[in-house]
């Protein structure tokens, strides 16, 4: 098979680095790709965004499956694209890619399906929503509607922090269209996690269970970033409240987007909340998420692509997929001024050193090549990511090859995996 991954984030290199060792492909490209994704496979300069430039290069390299990593080009429909020119895809068409490409309508959609989420509000007018906070209280969460590259979510923990969210959105339109409304909704209390799933239209196959550490600073603090670290599996998930995710949140998800003509295949991801009431969703996700794409790969024995081929074509009770019992862990390094200004352009070395433990890998997201030099070229720009018996000795295997790149310029957290447990 010929196969092209769209993308260029660490995500999208551990779907490049699994899908290459599938014995059914024959030929690997991924657009734009990264440094790291051109060991995987050949980049091409298409941007994931550019639907037509996608859907030409697909034509012209006879493109037997594409899997499309981002959430953005599913919200713009490459997908659709993809298939009314007869190429397969993997990923949900635009329709379904609502439920993240409007947090609006995936709340709806809760209320209608009876899927446990926060209460909440939908408000386009600033002083309207801001008259509803004051007589709700903080904490309180503030939501920009449309994709904001995960920065469009405010934990209000006062009234001034969820008025100032507001007004970034309503008023200084700092998200753009993503912005225009916003959904203001009760802040839960407990443990997060994630939770992937694999659709077929109907059918769902549960994936392994991930936690993520979304805030940039150790200990929680500071602003959310897309992603600084993750751990598999999470051992705040129980087989038990496994199942009762998969019975109250994923099935009357699928089942609610089918009724609706909006039948979901490809990669539904729960964000929860653990809460004393039981597992609540906080969103809907459309793809795998980055960094939990990561640690999820490394412990996956199976061959990925042929789930995913069972999956779009609507057979996915026929696959079983097996998962290493060992834990896996990503410790995220990002450029220095991440999430707002990122520093750009440093040179990064020792990847060698650093990922000659077999049990490590070294993920590339934002990464580009100058001759022999390989400098940062993004937000977050690596993801040391390694297998260990325990969560304890994955996270000291992933330090371990931290410790060994050397980029003045990058910072990562140090507490990556110290709240695996409730």
């Amino acid at each position: 098979m010929r196969v092209l991954v769209v993308g260029s984030g660490g995500r999208e290199h551990a779907l490049a680095w699994a899908i290459a060792a599938s014995p059914l492909v024959d030929a690997l490209y991924c657009a734009p790709g990264n440094a790291g994704i051109a060991e995987e496979a050949e980049c091409v300069p298409i941007r994931a965004t550019d639907i037509a430039g996608l859907v030409g290069f697909c034509r012209r390299e006879r493109i037997d499956f594409v899997v499309v990593g981002p959430e953005a080009p599913l919200v713009l429909g490459l997908v659709d694209a993809l298939e009314g020119e007869g190429v397969p895809a993997f990923g949900p068409s635009a329709a379904a890619a609502a439920l993240e490409g409007s947090k609006a309508y995936a709340k709806d959609l809760c209320m209608r399906a009876q899927i446990p989420t926060a209460a909440y509000r939908r408000f386009r007018d600033p002083a309207a929503a801001k008259a509803f906070i004051a007589s709700h209280g903080a904490p309180i969460v503030v939501k920009a509607d449309g994709l904001a590259g995960g920065k469009g979510v405010t934990v209000g923990a006062d009234l001034d922090t969820a008025y100032r969210a507001v007004d970034a959105a309503l008023v200084e339109h700092r998200f753009g269209a993503a912005g225009l409304e916003i959904v203001v909704e009760d802040c839960l209390a407990g443990q997060e996690a994630s939770f992937f799933a694999l659709v077929d239209g109907r059918n769902a196959l549960p994936l392994a269970t991930a936690q993520d550490y979304k805030r940039v600073g150790e200990g929680d603090i500071g602003p959310n970033t897309g992603g600084m670290g993750a751990h598999s599996p999470a051992l705040c998930l129980t087989p038990a409240l496994e199942a009762t995710v998969m019975e109250r949140i994923i099935l009357p998800a699928v089942a609610a987007m089918e009724r609706e003509g909006r039948a979901f295949k490809g990669i539904l991801y729960a964000g929860l909340m653990l809460t004393e009431a039981g597992p609540m969703l906080l969103e809907f996700n459309v793809r795998l998420g980055d960094p939990e794409a990561q640690v999820l790969i490394m412990r996956l024995m199976s061959d990925l692509l042929p789930a995913l081929l069972a999956a779009h074509d609507g057979v996915l009770r026929s696959v079983d997929l097996r998962w290493h019992a060992e834990h896996a862990l990503c410790v995220v390094m990002a450029a220095r001024g991440y999430p707002d200004e990122p520093e750009r352009g440093g040179e990064i070395r020792g990847l060698d050193a650093a990922g000659v433990d077999p049990k490590v890998k070294i993920f590339h997201a934002g990464t580009r090549r100058d001759g022999e030099r390989l400098l940062a070229d993004g937000g977050r720009v690596l993801g040391a990511t390694a297998l260990g018996q325990d969560l304890a000795t994955a996270r000291d295997r992933a330090y371990a090859a931290v410790d060994h790149v050397q980029w003045p310029e990058g910072f990562c957290r140090r507490d990556i995996g110290c709240r695996g447990r409730p």
